[in-house]
């Protein structure tokens, strides 16, 4: 017998009037996205079928607020972009953003510059890399991003460095940011953060608003261990009995 095909993937909902709020007239841009994310980003397994039916709400909708944060004109490299949440999403919302999206997997780096073609975009990159190969590669952005990549405190090692002096950090990490905070405060002072606060977006707009940690860099450091410490050096055989 043959195989039954796979089914076509779900279309994404419509969007709401809080979208057409959001976005403005780059509504139609958010709309075509939508419909790629819903259909080749499921096809290549860059987002589950499963969040089809709540990709404005869960994911564009969500990401997009974020930009409250940002000022005009401002730089900004997503660490981990995945299918381009939040960095593709930022970019559309924000044509005066300059953005940078960096992902080390080449098959979500190919769906991403494919998704940036199609829609158009010109103020918005792709670079493929994990975040700690970059650090002299990249120019210092003004603001960095991330969205659900790893635990805090090595996405602080990792993103602080593309950070410029005096700029911000926005990861969006949820409900549990306070208590992750709490726990990385070392490295945190390790990589130069020197404020931090935790933020709500989308607050007269969403039903749920986004949380963010809004950490201020003041001089970026690199910081290397997982406590942030130098690693102790191995002591040195001085012969005798050794064990394996």
């Amino acid at each position: 017998m043959k195989p039954e095909p796979s089914a076509a993937p779900a279309p994404p909902p419509a969007p709401s009037a809080v979208a057409a709020t959001i976005f403005g007239e780059q509504l139609p841009v958010a709309v075509r996205y939508a419909e790629l994310l819903a259909d080749s980003g499921v096809v290549r397994g860059l987002i589950g079928p499963r969040e089809t039916p709540r990709i404005w709400d869960r994911h564009i909708l969500n990401c997009a607020v974020l930009t409250e944060l940002l000022e005009p004109s401002v730089t900004v490299t997503d660490v981990g972009s995945g299918a381009g949440l939040p960095g593709l999403v930022i970019a559309i919302r924000r044509p005066d953003l300059q953005v940078t999206l960096v992902e080390p997997l080449l098959r979500r780096v190919s769906w991403l510059t494919e998704v940036i073609d199609e829609l158009e975009l010109s103020n918005v990159s792709v670079t493929r890399g994990r975040a700690e190969e970059l650090w002299d590669k990249l120019p210092a952005a003004d603001v960095v991003t991330s969205r659900a990549v790893s635990a805090l405190e090595n996405l602080a090692k990792w993103s602080v460095p593309l950070v410029r002096p005096g700029g911000l950090w926005l990861p969006m990490k949820g409900a549990s940011v306070g208590a992750e905070i709490e726990q990385s405060m070392t490295v945190l002072r390790a990589v130069g953060v020197d404020g931090i606060e935790v933020v709500e977006c989308g607050v007269d707009l969403l039903d749920e608003p986004t949380t963010v940690a809004k950490l201020h860099v003041g001089k970026p450091r690199r910081v290397r261990g997982r406590s942030g410490a130098k690693p102790k050096p191995k002591a040195k055989r001085t012969g005798g009995n050794s064990h394996r």
